[in-house]
């Protein structure tokens, strides 16, 4: 059996807290700091981390963890009042990419960057920058102090109908591809996702909220696993028997616990979970995916004209779907960064295009530049764009984010601490 895991997470944990402290001191998110540490210890710059097993498993966790607190922290009320103007910013930031990446696909053809480019290559290039990875702007909003406002809950809203109808998009252009998929079939798949969690939801929040009424102190420390328990289980049926992202089920699981008494008590347990293994791995696995191999000019001209045509036509798109919902202009760009982060699930239509043949190899490494440099540059400009608002729930020095918040509870336990051994002393000293 090999350790060398436990390196690996020693050095992932060590590297990714000392240049987050290093990035916030620059003023921006410590998610950069941790994004940073993926990329310079992985292939593309020292090669001492790997994309090993383990560490893919570990930071699939993280990032269903990521998505199951913010389901635990949203307003359930604000939520349903954000769904019409999340589905028309998430209608529009998927039609938007899938028009303009198929456009500069088309283009890229043309001007050689792209050879032997055809009409399916490049409606394919359009399908992956369709696809929205919430997971790195859920973590920056709440480290902002701007998650449970109007744009962090439509970004919430349009992220999760997003993944529908990309996954949808992705159906139809593999069923052109000759892949024999049955549109149809997939679209009742998850109609009878949402009827399935709907039901499985009203079922577990009644057991919840009796298991809670008749549970003392101790008892009461069983219902965070059972929460937890919660969410694998619909993690893993969304994926197994639904075909949808796994971070979906892990986000109505969420939702469900939030709308259960001392759900917050849920939420404090899993946030030092994340801040102390989980978030670290998630976010640093992302830099070791990068491989540089030898690039040519026309190569890199491609992927960052990609990386470009990536981050405006969300902003675009979903600026317009905003618009549309009559939201004011900043609040539109704010959306539209919210939305421009790519993930995992832009690297999963990738390789499924790969694997049928449809997209060459060469398109694989332009590709993994867009997700990194989204995932890197979608911190920044978020922090940018809510330059001078202040947070929705302003907290001690006005700072609202994951790793203060573990830290404030570290403080406050130990001043609660103190009071009570200075208690102690003057009763007996009465």
């Amino acid at each position: 059996m090999s350790y060398q895991y436990l390196l690996d997470l020693a050095l992932i944990l060590l590297s990714t807290k000392v240049l987050g402290i290093i990035t916030r001191r620059f003023q921006m998110p410590q998610v950069v700091g941790a994004l940073l540490a993926g990329l310079i210890l992985g292939p593309a710059v020292l090669n001492v981390l790997n994309g090993t097993e383990f560490l893919s498993q570990v930071s699939e966790m993280g990032v269903i963890v990521i998505l199951f607190t913010a389901g635990i922290g949203t307003d359930l009320h604000e939520l349903k009042n954000a769904g019409k103007s999340g589905f028309l910013v998430a209608l529009c930031g998927v039609l938007v990419p899938m028009v303009l990446g198929t456009v500069f696909g088309l283009a890229a053809g043309e001007l050689g960057w792209l050879p032997n480019a055809t009409l399916l290559e490049s409606i394919f290039l359009g399908t992956i920058l369709t696809a929205t990875s919430v997971s790195i702007t859920v973590e920056t909003l709440r480290e902002l102090g701007h998650l449970d406002t109007k744009v962090g809950g439509t970004i919430l809203a349009a992220a999760l109908i997003d993944d529908v109808l990309g996954l949808v998009a992705l159906t139809i252009v593999t069923s052109f591809a000759g892949e024999g998929t049955n549109v149809l079939l997939v679209l009742l798949k998850i109609l009878l996702f949402f009827v399935f969690i709907t039901v499985v939801g009203l079922l577990a929040i009644r057991f919840f909220r009796w298991m809670i009424s008749r549970a003392d102190g101790r008892n009461l420390r069983r219902y965070p696993v059972l929460a937890f328990v919660l969410c694998l289980l619909l993690a893993y049926c969304a994926e197994e028997f639904f075909g949808v992202a796994d971070i979906i089920g892990a986000f109505a699981a969420g939702l469900v616990i939030s709308a259960t008494p001392k759900a917050k008590y849920v939420q404090s347990k899993f946030e030092a979970l994340s801040y102390l293994l989980l978030t670290p791995v998630f976010f640093a696995s992302i830099g070791t995916k990068v491989i540089l191999p030898e690039l040519s000019l026309s190569l890199i001209l491609f992927s960052l004209c990609l990386l470009a045509v990536a981050i405006l036509s969300k902003i675009i798109g979903c600026g317009l779907g905003a618009k549309l919902c009559k939201f004011q202009n900043h609040e539109c760009i704010q959306l539209g960064v919210g939305m421009a982060c790519r993930g995992e699930v832009a690297l999963i239509v990738a390789n499924r295009g790969l694997s049928m043949g449809v997209l060459s190899q060469d398109l694989m490494t332009p590709v993994i530049i867009t997700v990194v440099g989204c995932a890197i540059l979608t911190p920044i400009m978020l922090k940018l764009s809510f330059r001078g608002q202040s947070p929705a729930a302003i907290q001690e020095n006005g700072l609202v984010d994951n790793y203060s918040q573990v830290e404030r509870l570290d403080i406050v336990s130990a001043t609660l601490l103190q009071k009570d051994d200075e208690y102690r002393k003057k009763d007996k000293n009465k």
